[in-house]
C-alpha cells in the first residue's frame, strides 16, 4: 500500500495549539505523521511530546530524533519516555548544523539504532515491542549497509521523479522506502535551499512558476505525489508541506 507520511512543523513556544490543527487538517488525506525534532537548529517541543498528541487524536506517528543534541544518558530517557507514551516509530537522523554551540557527543545515527535495538532486552524495558526504525539516504548516494539494518529508508526531498526510480534502480533492498517531497512556497525558498543544500536540483521552470503563481508549488508537489504512486518505485511519500499544509489537505484531496 502506497502511505503519505506528511510531516508537520513541531512548535517552538510551549503551544500545541497550531500542531493539533495540523494533524486535524490533514488526517483525512495523509496515513501517518513525522514530527521533526530540532530542525533547522532551533529548539522546539520533544518529537516524542508531539507524537503523542498524534496518537492521542487517533492517527499514527513516526518521530524524529538527532544524534547531534543527545548524549547516551539523553538518549536513553527517550527511548523511556517513548516507551511510556506508546511512541514506538521512529526516524534517526544526524540533525542540521546548530545554530550556536556544538553537537553534544558521544552518539552517531550508527550507535543510535544500535542502543535502540538492544534497549528493549532490558528489565527497565520488559513489555516493550522492538521499536520501529527508519533512517535518511541521501538521492546521490548509495545506500550504505549498515543503513540496511533499519526497517524503512527515507530518502531525500527531490523534485524530479526520473531521480528517485534511478536511485531505486541503484539501490535494490526490501526495506520501505520513502521518496521525500517538498511544496516549494516561494521562489525565495528555492533560493534558500539551492544555498543550504547543494544536492537538491529545483528546476528554473518550477521557480518561475512559483513566483507567478502562490499555489504552483502546492500542484507541483500533489503532482509529484501522484506520479511516484503510479511509478511502483517506491511505498509511498515523506511530503514536507511546509506552511501551506491547507492547501496540500485541500489539493490531496481533489486528487487522491
Amino acid at each position: 500500500m502506497f502511505s503519505v507520511v506528511c510531516e508537520i512543523e513541531p512548535p517552538t513556544r510551549p503551544d500545541l495549539t497550531r500542531a493539533r490543527h495540523q494533524i486535524g487538517v490533514l488526517a483525512p488525506v495523509v496515513d501517518d505523521f513525522l514530527i521533526p525534532d530540532n530542525h533547522i537548529g532551533r529548539a522546539t517541543v520533544s518529537s516524542i511530546a508531539v507524537a503523542n498528541e498524534v496518537h492521542a487524536m487517533g492517527r499514527r506517528s513516526i518521530a524524529c530524533l538527532n544524534s547531534r543534541d543527545r548524549n547516551l544518558l539523553g538518549f536513553q530517557r527517550d527511548l523511556l519516555t517513548a516507551a511510556a507514551y506508546g511512541v514506538d516509530r521512529f526516524l534517526f537522523v544526524a540533525g542540521d548544523k546548530p545554530t550556536a554551540g556544538d553537537r553534544a557527543g558521544g552518539l552517531t545515527v550508527r550507535t543510535m539504532i544500535e542502543e535502540a535495538r538492544a534497549v528493549t532486552e532490558r528489565p527497565e524495558f520488559a513489555g516493550v515491542a522492538p521499536f520501529g526504525i527508519g533512517v535518511t539516504a541521501g538521492s546521490r548516494r548509495r545506500l550504505v549497509p549498515w543503513k540496511r539494518e533499519a526497517d524503512f529508508v527515507f530518502v531525500q526531498v527531490g523534485f524530479s521523479v526520473e531521480e528517485f526510480v534511478r536511485w531505486r534502480e541503484e539501490n535494490p533492498t526490501d526495506q520501505p522506502v520513502y521518496a521525500g517531497v517538498m511544496v516549494l512556497a516561494s521562489a525565495g525558498m528555492a533560493h534558500r535551499l539551492r544555498a543550504s543544500v547543494p544536492d537538491i536540483e529545483i528546476p528554473d521552470e518550477l521557480v518561475s512558476r512559483v513566483a507567478a503563481d502562490r499555489q504552483a508549488g502546492v500542484e507541483a508537489a500533489c503532482a509529484q505525489v501522484l506520479a511516484l504512486r503510479e511509478s511502483g518505485a517506491c511505498d509511498g511519500v515523506h511530503l514536507v508541506p511546509v506552511s501551506r499544509y491547507r492547501d496540500v489537505a485541500v489539493r490531496l484531496e481533489q486528487v487522491l
